[in-house]
């Protein structure tokens, strides 16, 4: 049987999902206060940088209500934070505001909270219950789990294939599209969702993207590509410098790309994913999408560095040949779902 708390608590991750992609390096996090079974205050986390979940929360309040505050529980899918950011703690505020129970979804694994806010908020006297809709409360933020607990951005994988397993270009060299209009609009909400995309040197020379959203609202990611001998042309869409773009490079060209392109040199003797995942974790990239291609799809499968995959196959598309698509264990297969006519197969680990 759901109880109350649950309830109330899914409200919560209701109004988390509304900021999803818009609130890295920080959390999606929703919250609700409520007195005797009737909510009189809710938020959620918008932007960073801009008023946590619980701060929009209280503010929300009518003046009329604001007496029943000390009566009151605030559920909140994120244990709320201790320390000074862009913004103050929020368990300072919730006890100042004489709240007297609070119900969370999971502790925040971020070393700065880890638990401290929970602390804090119990030797002030308040009731705090952790674990509520635990699972649903991971869920809704698991790039910022796996970027505090593994020290990577989370990975997910991408590309399309056709019925027979076929990705890239078919027998003659040609590019497959494989995509429909509406998959496409897909894909760049999946881009939208992350805080950086990469590609690899040969998808960046043949098939020359621009890697940004174009037919979705939302942000666009930060571009990547590898060129480790340097023999990318500067006219390609990805040196537009309409993005931030990094290339990584054994081979570094000063001048060689405009306005907004940077070259990170790596030591392409070793593995460069791991390389990859550790500088994109000292820039604060909670989450990766990478595109291809298949070689480099591969490297991130092999080297056992991916969280979710995600594949879309044309039902009635044959290459007959070409490139072969990569390849993940069926037994980690998710999710099936059908988007314009494709199918769309979800694969975590």
């Amino acid at each position: 049987m759901t109880s109350i708390d649950e309830i109330f608590m899914s409200r919560c991750v209701q109004l988390a999902r509304c900021a999803m992609g818009g609130t890295s390096p920080n959390p999606a996090v929703g919250a609700v206060i409520v007195c005797d079974g009737r909510i009189i205050g809710e938020g959620y986390h918008i932007k960073a940088g801009e008023p946590h979940a619980e701060v929009n929360a209280v503010r929300s309040v009518k003046e009329a209500d604001r007496r029943l505050l000390p009566q009151s529980t605030i559920y909140v899918t994120l244990e709320p934070c201790s320390h000074y950011g862009k913004t103050p703690p929020c368990c300072d505020l919730i006890i100042e505001c004489g709240i007297r129970r609070v119900v969370i979804g999971v502790t925040d694994s971020n070393k700065r909270v880890n638990g401290s806010g929970i602390s804090r908020m119990r030797d002030a006297g308040i009731e705090v219950v952790v674990g509520v809709l635990q699972e649903q409360s991971l869920r809704l933020n698991r790039p910022f789990f796996t970027y505090h607990e593994r020290q990577r951005p989370f990975v997910t994988l991408k590309w399309a294939e056709t019925a027979d397993g076929f990705i890239g270009t078919g027998v003659e060299g040609a590019p497959l599209k494989i995509s429909t209009p509406v998959s496409q609009v897909a894909v760049h909400k999946l881009r939208a969702m992350h805080d950086a995309i990469l590609v690899g040197t040969r998808t960046a020379l043949l098939d020359n993207p621009s890697l940004n959203v174009r037919l979705w609202a939302g942000r666009s990611p930060l571009r990547l590509v590898i060129d480790r001998f340097g023999t990318l042309p500067a006219g390609l869409n990805l040196f537009d410098g309409t993005a931030p773009t990094i290339v990584y490079t054994s081979n570094a060209v000063n001048g060689k790309f405009g306005k907004n392109i940077k070259q990170v040199e790596l030591d392409f003797s070793e593995n460069v994913i791991p390389q990859i995942l550790s500088h994109l974790y000292s820039l604060r990239v909670n989450s990766l999408l990478v595109e291809g291609g298949a070689c480099l799809l591969r490297s991130f499968i092999e080297s056992a560095l991916w969280d979710r995959a995600r594949v879309e196959r044309n039902p009635s598309m044959l290459a007959g040949g070409g490139v072969a698509a990569p390849v993940v264990p069926e037994s980690l297969l998710s999710e099936k779902t059908v988007c314009g006519g494709n199918e769309i197969a979800l694969y975590a680990k």
